[in-house]
């Protein structure tokens, strides 16, 4: 399984566009952290914000990046997981983000990707293609 290339590149870009649907409207927004935890790549969010319950009413989602050399396309379906030991590791991770959530009483929803295909792709054409079913 290639989910390290797949984590590799998020890393390498630093920056990557998660896209939701908002009943009937697309929604992308920036983010940076992932995990490589296990078998998986997960990724967090606050639960008391939008895109959190956009991912509770529609899961299908994707991921885009650009690591200066070639595109991630990354999509299949949300699995929100409540796993606290994945939660305390992105605190551990970024101890700034953990304290802003633990004074204002937020809590982090943690979500992966399954039935999901990693398109490593250059301007034309997939170059390099990985399913993941968990």
């Amino acid at each position: 399984m290639s989910i390290e290339k797949v984590d590799e590149m998020l890393s390498k870009a630093g920056v990557f566009y998660l896209a939701t649907v908002d009943g009937d409207k697309p929604k992308v927004r920036p983010l940076g952290f992932h995990l490589l935890y296990g078998d998986k790549i997960y990724f967090g969010v606050g639960t008391f914000k939008g895109v959190y319950k956009q991912l509770e009413a529609n899961p299908n989602v994707e991921i885009a990046s650009w690591d200066g050399e070639c595109f991630l396309r990354y999509y299949g379906t949300a699995i929100l997981d409540d796993n606290g030991a994945v939660v305390e590791k992105a605190f551990e991770l970024m101890p700034d983000i953990a304290e802003m959530y633990r004074t204002n009483g937020w809590q982090m929803g943690v979500f992966y990707l399954d039935d999901a295909t990693a398109e490593f792709r250059n301007m034309m054409e997939v170059e390099e293609s990985y399913e993941f079913k968990y």
